[in-house]
């Protein structure tokens, strides 16, 4: 699953990162406490050492037959014996006495003596094990001449300083892996809050996918979680309402299908049984009606088609927006007067030029200006006006009749919806003609209020303007 392979990633990218920095620190940290404590013993030592070079050269210039009687002295009274030890050394490279009167054998490794010999200086110095124990070793050569002890030696147990250093290196790997344990368990929490509602968010995502628009996503905090689960939740509802919607478009055709094909077949019937030239006339006039109605709806149904596709093409060419209008209210001036509807067309004077197709936009006019005669009743008025300025025209369908619900208002250019009318209709003839408007570079606006009448605006760019 999706949270998976983000913990996955998250444990190597995120915690392996922390894990080589903190390892790293803690390397480095060991180092540097190493060489802090190191450094200290080797000042105090040196320090030590110029202190005792000094004051048996004050010896051997005070009295040089008796300087080997002060080494002996000196060393044997040495007052940090309890701290680090104090040797001499002889002509022979030997360990003469110590501070703690136990005498190495002849044999034993000086390899601060050494150095300090063979590099012809007056001192060497030495890190390392010797007899199992971890020491630290300097020895400064005297510059005197003729005396059994030429050398002095300080050497430092290093265990007390190792085991202060293992101490700190433990404390401070006990604080790594505290901050490893915190962060595993903040990730623990980061698991919870974030990655399985992304994946509650992806199971929910294919239940909408495989048509449960019912389902929703619990918001827990008020975050971007949480406004992801808000719009997938917006999602749903929206693809549910789209569902509805287009369920019911298609009861909807079905039954405006249904309703001139059972006109026709019933005419048809009645057709071929009647005698009489009235009846045939009759019939006939109801059959090609009916099938007039049928053409419209296919052709709503294959523009719509063709929108959503992107396969509906716009022949443009200059032409009088004004006679286009005129000619269509003059179609619906008989259906007008037929059904006591006064259809007024306030006409300007001048012509106005557009870019646009024709036809199109007739189909245009003509959807609006049906679905006006539709939701008025008889003695209403229907004004259809134009005005243009500077840059756009303006074309203007109002009716008096029923008007829209606001609820349905904002929805009423949605494909598929129909609102709460029971008016003959598929649903998706404002969809198309606000998507043939949108295809001039135009807009169209709705103003309605229930019980008042509808205003449809079409707004087109003039000629040049587009």
């Amino acid at each position: 699953m999706a949270y998976k392979t983000i913990t996955k990633r998250w444990l190597i990218n995120s915690l392996g990162v922390i894990l080589v920095i903190l390892i790293t620190f803690e390397i480095v940290f060991a180092f540097g406490i190493r060489n802090y404590y190191y450094g200290g013993v080797r000042q105090i030592a040196n320090s030590r050492a110029d202190v005792i070079v000094t004051t048996l050269l004050g010896f051997y210039e005070a009295d040089a037959d008796k300087y080997d009687e002060y080494v002996m002295e000196l060393v044997e009274g040495f007052d940090y014996k309890d701290r680090m030890e104090l040797m001499a050394v002889d002509v022979e490279g030997t360990v003469a006495f110590t501070s703690s009167g136990f005498v190495p054998g002849k044999d034993e490794y000086m390899p601060d003596y050494i150095y300090a010999m063979e590099t012809s200086g007056d001192s060497g110095e030495f890190i390392g094990t010797i007899r199992g124990e971890n020491i630290f070793a300097i020895t400064r050569l005297l510059p005197v001449s003729g005396v059994e002890h030429p050398a002095i030696r300080i050497v430092v147990s290093l265990s007390l300083v190792d085991r202060q250093i293992v101490l700190m290196i433990a404390a401070i790997t006990v604080v790594c892996v505290a901050i490893v344990c915190f962060v595993i368990f903040s990730s623990a929490y980061f698991i919870n809050s974030i990655v399985i509602p992304v994946g509650m968010v992806g199971d929910t995502a294919r239940k909408i996918a495989q048509g449960n628009f019912e389902t929703r996503l619990e918001k827990k905090n008020d975050d971007e979680i949480g406004d992801l689960c808000d719009v997938i939740n917006y999602m749903a509802g929206e693809l549910g309402e789209s569902e509805k919607m287009k369920n019911d478009f298609i009861s909807s055709v079905s039954h405006e299908l249904r309703t001139p094909l059972t006109a026709i077949k019933g005419w048809s019937e009645t057709i071929l049984e009647a005698d009489d030239k009235e009846t045939v006339q009759k019939g006939m006039h109801v059959i090609i009606n009916e099938t007039e109605r049928l053409s419209q709806m296919v052709e709503e149904l294959l523009d719509f088609s063709r929108i959503q596709s992107g396969r509906l093409s716009i022949i443009s060419e200059k032409l009088d927006i004004i006679a286009e209008v005129s000619d269509v209210v003059l179609m619906f001036t008989e259906r007008a007067r037929r059904e006591g509807i006064i259809l007024e067309f306030d006409e300007p004077e001048d012509m106005i030029v557009v870019m646009g197709d024709k036809n199109r936009l007739r189909q245009v006019f003509i959807n609006i200006l049906d679905n006006a005669m539709k939701y008025s009743h008889a003695d209403d008025k229907i004004i259809v006006s134009a005005v243009a300025d500077k840059e756009n025209v303006v074309i203007s369908i109002q009716d008096f009749g029923e008007g829209i619900d606001a609820e349905d208002l904002p929805k009423i250019k949605t494909r598929f919806y129909k609102g709460a009318s029971s008016k003959r209709g598929s649903g998706i003839g404002l969809a198309v003609a606000d998507s043939i408007i949108e295809m001039h570079g135009g807009k169209l606006d709705i103003e309605s209020q229930k019980g008042f009448g509808t205003n449809v605006l079409i707004t087109l760019p003039l000629s040049g303007k587009h």
